[in-house]
């Protein structure tokens, strides 16, 4: 991701790790509606598993902290605060998109 953001958009930093935070929260959103609506049966152990393991392994907090820091540390305050406030509501809205796609599933 981080080669493919720097071809696209000249730079990966913070990019490539909100894509792959943003995805990670559509499919966690995903998968909790499928559950919350009975059409998945997930154990509490597995469910543990695949959303703080998985899930939580493959979306980058600690990444997007980072990218945060080469921000600053660049300089480059106003992207900084979007990064950070950009992932954090945005990545909001797709975890109630996946879960609002997945209950209309029904």
């Amino acid at each position: 991701m981080n080669m493919l953001c720097a071809r696209v958009l000249e730079r990966p930093v913070p990019y490539a790790t909100a894509v792959v935070n943003l995805l990670g929260a559509a499919v966690i959103g995903m998968l909790a509606g499928l559950i919350a609506s009975g059409r998945v049966q997930m154990e509490p152990t597995l469910r543990a598993f695949v959303f703080v393991g998985l899930l939580g392994g493959f979306t980058t907090f600690s990444s997007y902290m980072l990218d945060t820091l080469t921000l600053v540390h660049g300089g480059e305050f106003g992207i900084a605060f979007a990064n950070v406030a950009g992932q954090t509501a945005l990545g909001f809205a797709a975890v109630w998109a996946g879960y609002a796609a997945a209950l209309a599933l029904r």
